[in-house]
């Protein structure tokens, strides 16, 4: 996986989310990096990660872990948002010993109902070879239904080269991975190390309902919630979110 590493002291890998990069939580790194060795990594089929047609949490945790092998890392503390927070949640289940504490950013241990389709049709429907400029990409995905925050936040995903522009992610790689990406399926493992899940107040995707089972998986878990944010909280609300993460990395940094 391409990864991008700063920073000096115990190891901290950010996981991004669906339709992301490893520079959704550059902010994050930059808050943490001071006090720790912060890995950002492109999860497959995104950024400049290799394109797989497989992306069960299984196969992603064991990347994850490779990853960590191949820096000579031993144990480290994870942070992911959203589909991230699953690989992370995946990564924390499979492989205790190499996780000293584990963040969820806005994810549950659970499947999700498809609620992505809009997108992938906005994504997949984009004129590519008749984009001039990005105002042009922007347009498309509004007249397709997509709300603006969530437009610009897909087109940081988009490139150009010498032919035009294009997507950095595997758009078809996604979709035919996507029905593994909203299940759960790691079901009979349990981590017991420090676990925090963060949600934003005005998202739906942590419910009061999923918290059997985070605490039947995650016992040892602690929940912050962050009102004023949605989905993407750790851009709506940076500061606060910063600062939830970093003390709770610092609590566990033993």
């Amino acid at each position: 996986m391409n990864y991008e590493l700063s920073g000096s002291g115990s190891p901290v890998v950010l996981i991004h989310g669906l339709f992301g990069n490893l520079d959704n939580l550059k902010t994050l790194a930059r808050a943490l990096e001071k006090a720790h060795t912060v890995i950002r990594i492109d999860i497959p089929n995104h950024g400049q990660s290799e394109h797989t047609q497989k992306m069960g949490y299984d196969d992603l945790a064991f990347k994850v872990i490779s990853l960590l092998d191949s820096l000579n890392i031993g144990r480290c503390h994870l942070v992911g948002h959203s589909m991230g927070g699953k690989i992370a949640l995946a990564t924390a289940l499979y492989y205790p010993e190499r996780v000293q504490s584990v963040i969820a950013v806005d994810i549950s241990p659970v499947a999700y109902a498809q609620r992505h389709n809009d997108v992938f049709n906005a994504l997949l429907s984009m004129p590519l070879p008749q984009i001039a400029n990005r105002q042009q990409a922007l347009q498309h995905l509004l007249q397709k239904g997509l709300d603006e925050g969530t437009s610009q936040f897909l087109l940081k995903s988009l490139a150009k080269n010498e032919n035009g522009f294009y997507w950095k992610m595997n758009l078809r790689g996604l979709r035919e991975c996507y029905q593994d990406l909203i299940l759960w399926t790691v079901k009979d493992q349990v981590y017991s190390g420090p676990t925090l899940f963060v949600r934003g107040g005005d998202s739906d995707y942590i419910q009061l309902s999923h918290k059997q089972e985070i605490l039947r998986q995650f016992p040892n878990t602690e929940a912050k919630t962050i009102q004023g944010a949605g989905h993407w909280l750790h851009a709506q609300k940076p500061v606060i979110f910063n600062k939830i993460v970093a003390e709770f990395i610092e609590k566990h940094d033993c």
